[in-house]
């Protein structure tokens, strides 16, 4: 499944859950992102699981500051 930013704003923007059930599925996505990219992955595809991990760890640092951060910093 492709991810987009829409979809991880989507998430974000949600009323009816709280913060710690956005932060859980966005580092679901995440996950599934990075388990779903295999050595059959092009450079391309790679390039894009990581952008779209870090606009993750942006939108979870809107959330929650200190998860946010400490994501992005220990990022590969």
């Amino acid at each position: 499944m492709k991810y987009t930013t829409e979809k991880i704003d989507q998430i974000y923007n949600y009323k009816t859950i709280s913060n710690n059930e956005k932060i859980d599925r966005l580092l679901e996505i995440d996950a599934n992102q990075y388990t779903n990219c295999g050595i059959d992955s092009t450079k391309f595809e790679k390039q894009q699981v990581k952008k779209n991990s870090t606009y993750i760890y942006k939108t979870i640092k809107k959330i929650d500051e200190k998860i946010g951060v400490s994501l992005l910093k220990h990022q590969d």
